[in-house]
């Protein structure tokens, strides 16, 4: 190619490129005007088309309104998509996978292993484990937490597993009463969480023995008989991990969702629903465990929340330090 047809050539594209800049430059100045001007210029070429107005509808800006309240001009809140997607997507299909597969695995633990059980025979005599004002803030908390837990996953999974089996309409009905026991109930369960969390937490700080007891599992595995304190690691972690920190996060999060009416905005309400979901999914993991431990998972265990009171024997074998320093007069408390 000659150095004359490049030039023409080049010549050519650069007539072509500014004719293409001059016929956009009538677009971007139109997109530089303001909505309101861009809407009444777009009424006047295409009447019906409102794409500019909503638009700026989708921007997340307080628009003028004569309702009152926080982004109360605020017509569509963006955000509100990717807390759905974040919602309905990974927290609830990775959420309810979890669940399903720590329950079948606790059931076929029970299957092989069975509950943990006596070495010795049982004497007859009676030793006070728990206080009544304990059993009572124990069931309170338990009873609450079972009808949150239930209300919960149908909330979050039952239009995956419900509906096909129930209908829509049942599962309306069902959800209206779900919904509201659950928001009626959530301060209660925040109110006995919290008095759980005073009465054992100096019976759930840590002692030398509690590395015995991790070094052996608790005899989950071998049976063995492991000594330790009025509570062993095993339910102190559930105590600081699922009572006190989940459990105060499920709590808190709850009530930024029970009571919108301290300022909250959508965006707050989002975040709040998330980790609410979240951390109720993983207290509902680690309760699994803690149920199948004080019912079926060792024997003798329920009684002590029943009645307050287990035998000598079960003591021995299951918190041996503890009931040392009850017979021996002491308070049974962890010593500083």
């Amino acid at each position: 190619m000659t150095t004359s047809n490049f030039a023409s050539l080049f010549g050519r594209w650069l007539i072509a490129a500014c004719l293409m800049l001059a016929w956009s430059l009538p677009l971007r100045a139109a997109d530089a005007l303001p909505p309101a001007q861009q809407q009444a210029e777009r009424q006047q070429t295409q009447p019906g088309n409102n794409a500019p107005m909503w638009r700026e509808v989708r921007q997340d800006k307080e628009h003028f309104t004569t309702n009152r309240g926080p982004e109360a001009g605020v017509l569509i809140q963006t955000g509100g998509d990717a807390w759905r997607h974040l919602r309905n997507g990974p927290v609830t299909f990775y959420g309810g996978w979890l669940v399903l597969l720590v329950a079948v695995a606790i059931l076929v633990f029970y299957k092989i292993k069975g509950p943990l059980t006596n070495h010795d025979p049982l004497t007859g005599k009676l030793i006070q484990r728990f206080p009544p004002y304990e059993r009572v803030i124990h069931w309170i908390t338990a009873g609450t937490f079972v009808v949150l837990a239930l209300t919960g996953l149908a909330i979050l999974f039952g239009k995956h597993v419900l509906i096909p089996v129930i209908g829509h309409s049942l599962f309306g009905y069902l959800m209206v009463l779900g919904k509201n026991l659950h928001n009626f109930i959530g301060p209660l369960f925040a109110f006995s969480t919290l008095a759980m969390i005073v009465i054992w937490a100096r019976d759930n700080v840590w002692q030398n023995i509690d590395a015995q007891w991790i070094s052996k599992a608790g005899g989950l595995l071998s049976g063995e008989h492991v000594p330790s304190g009025r509570f062993n690691f095993g339910e102190k972690t559930w105590f600081w991990i699922g009572v006190t920190i989940l459990g105060l996060t499920v709590a808190a999060s709850g009530v930024v969702l029970d009571f919108p009416n301290f300022g909250q905005v959508r965006a707050d309400m989002q975040l709040a629903s998330l980790v609410h979901a979240v951390a109720a999914i993983a207290m509902l993991l680690l309760a699994f465990g803690h149920i199948y431990m004080g019912t079926i998972g060792v024997h003798g265990a329920l009684d002590s929340m029943k009645t307050g009171y287990v035998d000598e024997t079960w003591a021995r074998e299951h918190h041996e330090e503890w009931f040392k320093d009850v017979k021996a007069g002491k308070s049974g408390h962890p010593q500083g």
